[in-house]
């Protein structure tokens, strides 16, 4: 299986993204990590944010090493509403616009309803939902002022679908289905694009916990018989991010290789 650097250096050869700025959220690793790295190939100045500091600057370091274009890796909790107007801030002293925003930070605490605490369903709407929310209230002015930009939210399949354990999870992504169409709607006289893309089972450190009898049960299910890897995700971030996709808004992606129709 190629890695994800390699997958990204066949995909680069366009520079779809040149001179575009672009902060992506939950970017240490993963899907979050996929996108930034891609993004940084075809061209753009990526922010990467994170929770996890010392993760973020070395993902942030050794995607510039690869050949990358500006990289940089921040530390910013997502439900603080002052953390994510400082990242903001501090991208446009520094690149004066931001073209792209990708709201990827998620977070997962699986329990039956009758078991879940209240902490774990407000941590997970917290991160996923309102962290969504608050990214791109931090960013609305700036692409307003602009009259452009792009904003993508990683939702998932199981805010379609549900998923028994995950109430707390599928309400938090079905919400960033909803907040999706009514950004778009919002935005859309200042051509601002708002787009959600919803992964299937994804090969991530959220799955890596799934045991080997719950994944066979989760790819029997998929049409293409296998998980897939985050840089299929990324790819659908880069279209939506591209001027390939600049007559789609309030849309949602499917990356899940036929296991939601």
């Amino acid at each position: 299986m190629e890695t994800t650097t390699q997958s990204v250096a066949k995909e680069a050869s366009a520079m779809r993204l040149k001179d575009k700025i672009a902060i992506v959220t939950g970017s240490a690793q993963g899907i979050g990590r996929a996108i930034a790295e891609l993004f940084a190939h075809e061209g753009a100045k990526v922010v990467m944010v994170d929770m996890d500091e010392a993760l973020v600057q070395r993902s942030a370091g050794e995607i510039s090493q690869n050949g990358a274009s500006s990289v940089a890796g921040v530390r910013a909790n997502v439900t603080s509403a002052d953390d994510c107007e400082n990242v903001v801030k501090s991208a446009l002293e520094k690149y004066g616009k931001i073209d792209i925003l990708i709201n990827n930070a998620g977070i997962t605490k699986d329990n039956l309803v009758m078991r879940m605490s209240e902490q774990e369903w407000d941590a997970v709407i917290n991160v996923n939902l309102k962290g969504t929310f608050l990214f791109s209230k931090a960013v609305c002015r700036p692409m307003m002022r602009a009259h452009s930009g792009r904003i993508i939210n990683i939702a998932s399949v199981v805010g379609q679908e549900g998923n028994m354990g995950q109430a707390n999870y599928a309400a938090s992504k079905g919400g960033v289905i909803a907040l999706t169409k009514s950004l778009a709607k919002e935005f859309s006289s200042r051509n601002i694009l708002v787009n959600a893309i919803c992964p299937g089972f994804i090969n991530t450190r959220l799955t890596a916990v799934v045991s080997d009898e719950a994944k066979k049960r989760m790819t029997d299910r998929i049409l293409l018989g296998r998980m897939g890897e985050p840089i299929d995700i990324a790819r659908g971030a880069l279209f939506l991010a591209s001027e390939d996709a600049s007559y789609i808004t309030g849309q949602v992606l499917n990356v899940n290789g036929g296991m939601y129709l």
